[in-house]
């Protein structure tokens, strides 16, 4: 009797192992792979006082009660706020803070389409300020850090901030590689397939990739200013290196396009670049307030 329970355990568990191996495998999205790599880079520009502050919030991040979605080190923080996106009866108050659509087609108005500070510029510095507050409680402060981390990374994804009356590329179907356009569309193919393959491919990007000089010139500016530099990527490379997409303003509807090897050459760059940026400027952010 006890043989024939210890093999029925044994199938159950090698069905469950067939089940998982055969699953599809999640994408390693600039909401995942990209958004760790900049947590990384960040974690390595930290000061010493703004270090230990990060580690006393991070170790009380278990007050934010998410045991699906972690909060216990940086890089956990920076894909969380994507993670609770399952759990829309907490966050659902937050899934507009992760973008913002500022019009490429007029000139850049840092305060558009953010209504009463529901975007991801103004989400930044209001988080950023609760996660200083040493009288906040423990559990708004990490919830607090991990939109920080998180939102400074979507900002850099150029459609994050750029748009062309198409909701930041999401209503333009796109061919990539073997995926259809029916399948696929280009804000998705920036977050997932594009930054995947631009942060894997060698020359390897680590938490020391930014020189000294680079440190230097990205710790520079306001959130306003990056964000114009996000929104300047997608009207100079998202949109116009795009084969198939009309070069008017606004766009038309129902757009097929197609991603070629040109294009993932140009847009490579740019993910590198911004992934770099954002590991940086999260550092500083970070370290100014917690100077204090």
């Amino acid at each position: 009797m006890a043989r024939l329970r210890h093999r029925q355990r044994m199938i159950k568990r090698l069905i469950l192992a067939l089940t998982l191996a055969l699953a599809p495998a999640p994408a390693l999205a600039w909401g995942d792979y990209a958004h760790r790599l900049i947590a990384d880079i960040a974690l390595a520009d930290l000061t010493p006082r703004a270090r230990v502050e990060v580690r006393r919030i991070l170790a009380r991040g278990a007050a934010v009660d998410t045991p699906a979605c972690p909060i216990g080190t940086l890089a956990d923080a920076a894909v969380w706020p994507d993670c609770v996106r399952s759990l829309p009866d907490r966050f659902a108050f937050s899934f507009s803070w992760h973008y913002q659509n500022i019009d490429i087609c007029a000139p850049f108005d840092a305060d558009a389409k953010c209504p009463d500070g529901n975007c991801v510029t103004a989400q930044i510095t209001r988080q950023l300020a609760i996660a200083a507050d040493r009288r906040a409680s423990a559990a708004d402060r990490a919830q607090a850090l991990a939109f920080v981390a998180h939102f400074v990374g979507d900002m850099h994804q150029p459609l994050h901030i750029g748009d062309k009356h198409d909701k930041g590329g999401n209503d333009v179907r796109a061919a990539y590689g073997a995926k259809a356009p029916e399948r696929m569309n280009l804000h998705r193919i920036w977050d997932s397939d594009l930054a995947e393959r631009a942060l894997t491919e060698p020359p390897a990007i680590g938490p020391r990739s930014p020189t000294r000089a680079q440190r230097r010139d990205w710790a520079g500016g306001r959130v306003a200013d990056w964000a114009q530099e996000s929104w300047e990527l997608s009207r100079t490379v998202v949109y116009p290196e795009l084969k198939g997409y009309p070069d008017t303003c606004p766009a038309k509807s129902d757009i097929r396009a197609t991603i070629d090897e040109a294009y993932v050459a140009a847009a490579r760059d740019a993910v590198r670049l911004q992934t770099q940026r954002a590991g940086v400027r999260l550092a500083m952010l970070l370290n100014r307030a917690f100077a204090r």
